[in-house]
């Protein structure tokens, strides 16, 4: 696949997380789709990823993913970006504490020849989150 289908699949799924719709999941993401940082009890392919992004998006209604930097090949992409979100919702079984938070991360997808995500690794700063929600000691 060239970068440019694989940036407009990456694309898509950054939008779905954003506005929400994660059905469109169903499309972008290969079922048998490995996470190899999965979230916890998070299963393979579009069902883990809606799961995993549902959770977030409860806890975060205003959740925004900014990509701050970008680079593609034929078959992956990496890409860096900031995430940012009010906690408005429970997230890991703590309710709501209204707090926002500002936390940066790190992914490697990889797309097959159709252009749909078969593998993903990726970081980010839970910790940092956790401790901005005031639920982790500094």
């Amino acid at each position: 696949m060239s970068q440019q289908t694989n940036i407009a699949a990456q694309t898509a799924f950054g939008e779905a997380v954003a506005t929400g719709n994660l059905d469109v999941l169903d499309e972008i993401v290969a079922p048998g789709s490995t996470d190899h940082d999965p979230a916890p009890g998070q299963e393979p392919g579009p069902e883990g990823y809606k799961a995993m992004f549902g959770e977030l998006r409860t806890a975060f209604p205003d959740l925004h993913v900014e990509v701050e930097h970008l680079m593609a090949t034929d078959d992956e992409l990496a890409f860096a970006y900031t995430v940012t979100g009010t906690q408005l919702g429970e997230l890991m079984g703590h309710p709501a504490t209204g707090r926002t938070v500002s936390y940066r991360g790190m992914q490697i997808s990889r797309f097959d020849s159709d252009g749909k995500l078969v593998e993903r690794w990726g970081s980010s700063d839970e910790l940092g989150m956790l401790r901005q929600l005031g639920l982790a000691e500094e």
